[in-house]
């Protein structure tokens, strides 16, 4: 079955968490693509709401948007998730996962986008 190491980020504080899901818990996220936004609760963050931003697979390759589907393929990159250029104008063949995740995926990268809101009025009763 899919188990997934979940790196939820707060891109406020800049700090980041690690969340494992195994099973039924991670069987919502199988099919999603980068980008997606999804529940926090899937996560244990209830009110949350996070955006998936990458993650990799089973053999360490990386996951990119512009790839379509859940399949792992050798293509020609110029920059970017996957290759760093030495030389201006560079370009490699290299291997790189799509932007679906699968069960092949082992870590799916998130950032949170939305806080739950905090009640202003329960606030001003505790003051």
């Amino acid at each position: 079955m899919a188990k997934f190491k979940v790196i939820v980020s707060d891109p406020e504080d800049g700090t980041s968490k690690t969340v494992e899901l195994e099973d039924a818990r991670a069987v919502p996220l199988i099919g999603k693509k980068i980008g997606d936004v999804i529940d926090g609760a899937i996560l244990g963050l209830a009110g949350y709401k996070v955006q998936i931003t990458g993650g990799s697979d089973k053999d360490g390759f990386p996951m990119r948007t512009d790839v379509h589907g859940g399949v792992r393929r050798n293509v020609v990159l110029s920059g970017g998730v996957g290759f760093n250029p030495r030389k201006e104008g560079e370009r490699r063949r290299k291997m790189v996962r799509g932007n679906v995740i699968t069960d092949e995926i082992v870590q799916i990268n998130m950032k949170i986008i939305e806080k739950p809101k905090a009640k202003k009025a329960e606030k001003a009763e505790a003051q």
